[in-house]
Order: C-alpha cells, then structure tokens, then sequence
C-alpha cells in the first residue's frame, strides 16, 4: 500500500475484533515505530505490548471506573464527534476484549546531562504515527487513547513500567471490525504559511 493511501485512510479504529493478532505482524508495527525520528537519534522509545487477557482484567476495571464518568460527562454533538465519543465509551467497557494494548514509553536520554520532555516526546509521537501508518499497511486497526492519563499509577504498577520511563500514548490494535475509511482534514491551504505567519 502507497504510504499516502495508507495516510489517507488511516481513521481511529475503536471496535475491533477479538481475533488474537500474530506476533510477526505486532512486530513489524514495532518495527514501522521504530524507523521513526528521534533527537540525536537517541530512539529513547520502548513499547509495553499488552495481549494477555488475565493482564488487561487487572486494568479494566479501574479503567472504567475512572474513565466511563468522566467519558459520560462529554457534550455529544452530531457528526464525528459524537461518534469518537461512542467509541471511546465501547473501548473503555470492552478494554480486555481489545487484542493488544501498545503502550508507548520511553526514557528522557537527550541530550546527555540536559535531557528534557520536549525531546522525548519529539521522538515518542513520530513513532507512534509511524505505528499506526504501519498497521493500516497491514490491514490492521489502531486508535490513539489517553487511558494513562487517569489510570498512570495503576499501569505502571501492573505492567512494571519504571518510574523514569513516561507513557506517551496508548494505542488499541487489532483487526478492524468497522471499514477503513477517509480521514476528514483541513485542506492544506488553510494551514500553510509560507515564508512567514
């Protein structure tokens, strides 16, 4: 697939099926996030990939708990919107259903002595756009969620991720149970400045 096609129709798959993913495939996604830019080519990334059911049924219950009020809580307009927020309302109650999890993480490791946030996150998103540009290559469904936000201490604790290590994104993974379709986007007239604002 043209790596513009796969741009083009690489719209947030919320409902997935519960079709297991192989591991060859999760791979190469991790290794599409890889190829991604990173400052000083530090690639201070690292990827917490989630599959096992037992695991995601120590995170689901607090995920609900903390994120369907809060989810409830959002205005539904007509259009998309209220489409992303039933979305993101059948993610959150079928969290363990999801097949895999990819949490994006990574270290602060540039630039040696004076690493900051803003470098580990200018190689953090790169890769995880480059993951999800992957799998829809692959024919493959992903979302970008926010799930750590309000759950960061209880993930970490389940999934041993280490105190300096942040989590940038989690991304949903599976085999799309919606249609691919085209992303909707400002026309780049709208958003171009040439030479000056």
């Amino acid at each position: 697939m043209d790596v513009f096609e796969a741009m083009e129709t690489c719209r947030a798959i919320r409902y997935l099926k519960p079709d297991p993913v192989p591991q060859d495939l999760i791979e190469k996604v991790i290794y599409g996030a890889t190829r991604a830019s990173s400052p000083g080519n530090s690639q201070g990334w690292d990827f917490v990939v989630v599959r096992d059911r037992a695991t995601k049924a120590k995170l689901g219950p607090v995920i609900r708990e903390r994120l369907l009020p809060m989810i409830e809580k959002v205005p539904k307009r007509p259009g998309g919107e209220a489409k992303m927020v039933d979305g993101a309302m059948h993610l959150v109650r079928e969290f363990e259903n999801v097949p895999v999890w990819i949490l994006v993480c990574g270290r602060k490791v540039y630039p040696p002595g004076a690493a900051t946030d803003q470098m580990v996150d200018a190689a953090l998103y790169p890769a995880a756009q480059n993951l999800i540009v992957s799998a829809r290559a692959l024919g493959l469904g992903t979302t970008f969620t926010t799930l750590q936000i309000a759950t960061e201490h209880e993930m970490r604790e389940v999934l041993g991720i280490p105190a300096d290590c942040s989590i940038a994104v989690c991304i949903a993974l599976g085999y799309p149970d919606r249609p691919f379709g085209p992303v909707k986007r400002k026309p780049v007239s709208d958003v171009i400045h040439w030479d000056r604002w």
